[in-house]
């Protein structure tokens, strides 16, 4: 089972994450919602499309745009519609299936 760990807690924990560049995307039931925060920031890529992202909030420590999701990817990244990778510092288990 695929975790993502920050702060000393579980964001996001699944057997059914999709791998694109290495990172694990977790769908959004998966995730802890409590813990994520919006923020306005995004970033653009050629293939997957417009990222949108949020802080990650534990315990009252931040880490600013540490997940990020497409709300609406390009045909090719589809597969990553409704889910959620993590970096900054949020440790990533792969798990094994």
């Amino acid at each position: 089972m695929a975790k993502a760990i920050w702060g000393g807690k579980v964001i996001a924990e699944s057997n059914d994450t999709v791998v694109v560049e290495g990172n694990q995307y977790f769908p959004l039931d998966a995730v802890t919602k409590d813990f994520l925060k919006s923020s306005a920031h995004t970033t653009i890529c050629p293939w997957k499309g417009t990222a949108h992202y949020y802080h990650v909030v534990v315990d009252g420590m931040k880490n600013e745009n540490a997940a990020w999701y497409y709300p609406d990817p390009k045909p090719a990244a589809a597969e990553i519609k409704n889910r959620i990778a993590f970096w900054k510092g949020v440790h990533v288990e792969a798990g094994t299936s």
